[in-house]
């Protein structure tokens, strides 16, 4: 198979899940060579990073950062979990993959996007368990903030506390001061603010959905390049 080819038939493989007998018959070579082809481009296609426009693509988060800086452009975080096969019985580290959140085994990302919910980056996947704002840390990206340009970082309840130790580029929801009996006034302010950062944070979906249509994911397999 030409290199065309060899990307064609990766790419077909990742976004519909076509398996590699199907795509041998296509291409009318042997199954083999459809596994051999994906298992060397799929990499290539996870260095690459995301294209922005056709002479800038972003890889590390630290470009991410700078792209959506230099644009003067409203960032958006969040993460999303996705089913991972069940960890072999006596593994040690077993339940760190299972979800409180969603109550299955699986892996969690985070994505950032644009604004209007274009995806610029996917973190390596992290265990089910693991929390937001602990990923979001291990990720550098609290370093990257306070140092950084001055940019607006819209993300979920999940992560607050990062704007503190961002110098305030991360938005998060109101904390609640009332636990219990709280004023019908202040309730209403609260609402009011929750809806508001949500209807600005809810692009972020738009980025999550088109990472999800990748049908490969649901495969399970090589999940970290996948994702990538």
């Amino acid at each position: 198979m030409v290199f065309v080819d060899r990307l064609l038939a990766t790419l077909v493989h990742l976004r519909h899940g076509v398996t590699h007998d199907v795509l041998a018959c296509w291409f009318g070579v042997d199954r083999s060579t459809v596994t051999r082809a994906v298992g060397e481009v799929r990499p290539l296609l996870a260095e690459r990073g995301c294209t922005v426009s056709p002479d800038v693509w972003l890889r590390p988060v630290a470009e991410v950062v700078d792209h959506v800086g230099q644009a003067g452009k409203t960032g958006i975080i969040d993460g999303t979990e996705i089913r991972a096969r069940r960890p072999a019985v006596g593994r040690k580290d077993r339940g760190r993959f299972f979800s409180g959140k969603n109550k299955q085994n699986a892996v969690k990302a985070i994505v950032f996007t644009d604004g209007d919910g274009r995806l610029l980056f996917c973190s390596p996947p992290k265990p089910g368990s693991c929390a937001d704002i602990t990923h979001a840390r291990a990720l550098g990206l609290v370093k990257l903030l306070a140092d950084g340009p001055a940019v607006e970082i819209l993300a979920g309840a999940g992560y607050q506390g990062l704007g503190a130790q961002s110098g305030g580029r991360v938005v998060t929801p109101p904390h609640r001061k009332f636990k219990k009996n709280a004023p019908d006034r202040y309730e209403e302010m609260q609402e009011r603010r929750r809806k508001a950062h949500s209807s600005r944070r809810i692009r972020v979906e738009h980025g999550i959905a088109h990472l999800k249509n990748w049908r490969a994911l649901a495969r399970r397999d090589h999940m970290d390049d996948t994702v990538h």
